[in-house]
């Protein structure tokens, strides 16, 4: 059976920077990488250095090249099924019928974002509806925006929203009713509200054209602004892992989980999220890991040469 130093699930901006830390960092590596990115209906990743404008799969493609030069680090094009812990790590089954073992767990998936129940909605997504203006907005600046509110919340983010068009309509498609000081707010700002339900999206090759309401009336929009509900992929609920009270993994500054021995990365842990945000974050979990790694070897090689358990390190080292 195969034995690894750590296996990464996701082979996205975190799972690939991490493992490529975890490279540089002479562990031997597994990236596993189900093939379903979170980003896989974007056409241009956006605000990433060096890298502005890149697609997706392109990105992926330079970063599984760049992996190459290290050895030690292996993807695989598979997904993570069960996991068990078990003396010094956790058993993975693989979806390709292997099983492998490691010693930590980095979880970089992402998240599934949940499609909106209106006609239109799920084509649209990625070409012409959007999540993020700082991911997207500069290149649709100035047009028609739509910004769909699904709580009162929302509401307060449409100044924001307004920063990339002053051309723009909040929908709430009926799912709340909007508190009097936001309405006020909204008007002063000069931003129309739409509290009639939404029949469709209307569009073709993936561009918006119009939002149908339930009436019939159309009005025209290039762009819509949305942040549909998330949840986390079945991995998380299988392995336990404790969530915060916005679904998020509850993750430290270096990734760690409730679960020892398992970090979570990305847009899994935080509302913040951006590819640039995940690689960051792979980053600083896969040294914090590597150096936890090699402290625990150093400990054993202590202990076998003098019998003696290892001491104390002093905090902050």
């Amino acid at each position: 059976m195969a034995a690894y130093d750590v296996v990464i699930v996701g082979g996205g901006p975190g799972g690939l920077n991490a493992a490529l830390y975890l490279g540089r960092g002479r562990k031997r590596v597994l990236l596993c990488d189900a093939g379903t990115p979170r980003n896989a209906a974007a056409e241009h990743m956006h605000g990433f250095g060096s890298r502005d404008g890149i697609p997706p799969p392109e990105f992926r493609r330079i970063s599984r090249e760049q992996l190459k030069a290290y050895p030690n680090v292996e993807v695989r094009d598979t997904r993570v099924g069960s996991v068990e812990k078990h003396e010094g790590g956790f058993r993975v089954a693989l979806g390709d019928g292997t099983t492998v073992d490691a010693r930590r767990l980095l979880l970089a998936m992402g998240v599934v974002d949940v499609m909106a129940d209106i006609p239109g909605y799920k084509e649209l997504w990625g070409p012409s509806i959007f999540q993020c203006p700082y991911c997207h907005g500069w290149e649709v600046q100035d047009q028609p925006f739509a910004m769909l509110a699904k709580n009162p919340q929302y509401l307060d983010g449409a100044p924001i929203i307004q920063n990339w068009s002053r051309d723009l309509i909040v929908f709430t498609h009926g799912a709340f009713e909007v508190p009097p000081e936001q309405r006020e707010r909204l008007q002063a700002l000069g931003i129309p509200l739409e509290e009639r339900k939404i029949r469709a999206l209307h569009g073709k090759d993936g561009r918006l054209s119009e939002v149908e309401l339930e009436d019939g009336t159309r009005i025209a929009r290039s762009v819509m602004f949305s942040a549909p509900p998330q949840r986390q992929h079945e991995l998380v609920t299988r392995l336990g892992l404790e969530l915060d009270d916005l679904g998020y993994v509850k993750a430290g500054p270096t990734g760690e989980t409730s679960v020892p021995g398992i970090v979570a990365v990305g847009d899994m842990t935080t509302p913040m999220q951006a590819a640039i945000a995940a690689a960051s974050a792979g980053t600083i979990a896969a040294a914090m890991m590597n150096h936890a790694l090699i402290l625990e070897d150093a400990d054993r090689r202590y202990t076998q040469v003098t019998g003696k358990p290892a001491p104390s390190r002093q905090k902050g080292h």
